[in-house]
């Protein structure tokens, strides 16, 4: 998200942004992270949601996502389908 604020990423998708540890106060734990692609024909936000809660159904202690990539299908014109990959982080247990 170089060169965009958090205002702006987050105006447009109704998201409650969370930032990857290094870009917040610095904590003691360890983040695994993993890339994920979510997909929908409503919108792009609901691709992301429903890839970090079908994620959560199997991984512990996600923390954070980073957008990495969004695309979709057009078909006459209009939007079809929403694409977006994802890295989502956790903290390693204990």
């Amino acid at each position: 998200m170089i060169g965009r604020s958090r205002a702006a990423v987050q105006a447009g998708t109704g998201l409650a942004l969370s930032f990857p540890p290094e870009t917040q106060a610095m904590t003691e734990h360890v983040y695994k992270s993993l890339e994920l692609t979510g997909s929908s024909k409503t919108s792009c936000d609901d691709a992301i949601r429903k890839a970090i809660e079908r994620a959560s159904g199997t991984v512990r202690n996600i923390k954070w996502f980073q957008v990495l990539e969004t695309r979709g299908h057009v078909e006459d014109g209009k939007v079809e389908h929403w694409q977006v990959t994802i890295k989502i982080g956790f903290t390693l247990e204990e």
